[in-house]
């Protein structure tokens, strides 16, 4: 299938799926039909067994995204904001990011506000620019972040994720990699290097292991602790009967790099 897009750009090469949000002169903000072309390269990207490591960033050199423009939403009605597709497509989004089964990077190179914050904060692992601001500023126009008051406790804790979300201020790079935003701090010019060595390191494991994995942190997140363990166990002992497991073990105990097949 030929994929044709306007917002964003859509790139495969040697097993990484890169999606590009390519609205720089409105700071790559989300509209609906960003949103709808966003999905479908991540569906794409998740369907394609050849690709491994999907990321996202943005075009130029100010914003990673600054988010929905609030405009879009003034004057709605529930309903209409319902049917709209700026909240139900971006659920759609994560729901693609988190069940993948493929790792997700976000190479975050500028601003990260409100729903671009909400996007970053939805892969797998952030990598940003020093340049990079992160900020949920709903509040200070009598909205609030509808993605983060559910995704951000289960990232960096309710205490900072409540200050996020009631001031409404930007934080830096650096403080988002504190508080545990953000994986890494890079300067800017370093960016997509430092994005080139995570999706080495990724691209080296086995994509069935990796895969597992995956589905095994985010099934956990919200059951209790010892059910998680017990379903953590069982999903390990189905695990370890796989060629990419056995391969792991003989690999090692041969003294040898193993050879992945990613099943």
């Amino acid at each position: 299938m030929s994929l044709s897009f306007e917002n964003i750009i859509y790139e495969k090469k040697d097993k990484v799926a890169k999606i590009t949000l390519n609205r720089p002169r409105v700071l790559n903000a989300l509209s609906v039909k960003t949103l709808k072309e966003l999905c479908l390269a991540l569906q794409d990207a998740r369907d394609d067994e050849d690709i491994r490591v999907i990321v996202i960033t943005g075009a130029g050199d100010r914003a990673f995204s600054a988010g929905f423009d609030i405009g879009d939403i003034k004057d709605k009605t529930p309903y209409e904001f319902r049917v709209s597709g700026e909240f139900y497509g971006f659920y759609d989004v994560i729901r693609i990011l988190y069940y993948s089964g493929k790792p997700t990077i976000a190479s975050v190179n500028g601003l990260a506000l409100g729903g671009g914050c909400e996007l970053a904060c939805s892969a797998d692992l952030i990598i940003a620019s020093e340049k990079a601001m992160f900020g949920l500023p709903e509040i200070n126009v009598g909205v609030f972040p509808g993605i983060a008051v559910a995704q951000l406790p289960r990232l960096i804790g309710l205490r900072k994720a409540l200050e996020l979300m009631y001031f409404g201020d930007m934080i830096p790079a650096k403080e988002a990699e504190r508080i545990g935003l953000v994986n890494k701090v890079v300067p800017h010019e370093k960016l997509e290097e430092a994005t080139k060595e995570y999706i080495d390191k990724l691209l080296s494991k086995s994509a069935a292991a990796l895969r597992s994995l995956k589905s095994a942190v985010y099934r956990c997140l919200d059951m209790e602790y010892f059910k998680a363990l017990a379903m953590a166990g069982e999903m390990l002992a189905t695990h370890i009967s796989s060629e990419d497991a056995k391969e792991g073990v003989t690999a090692f105990l041969e003294k040898r790099q193993p050879v992945w097949k990613g099943k």
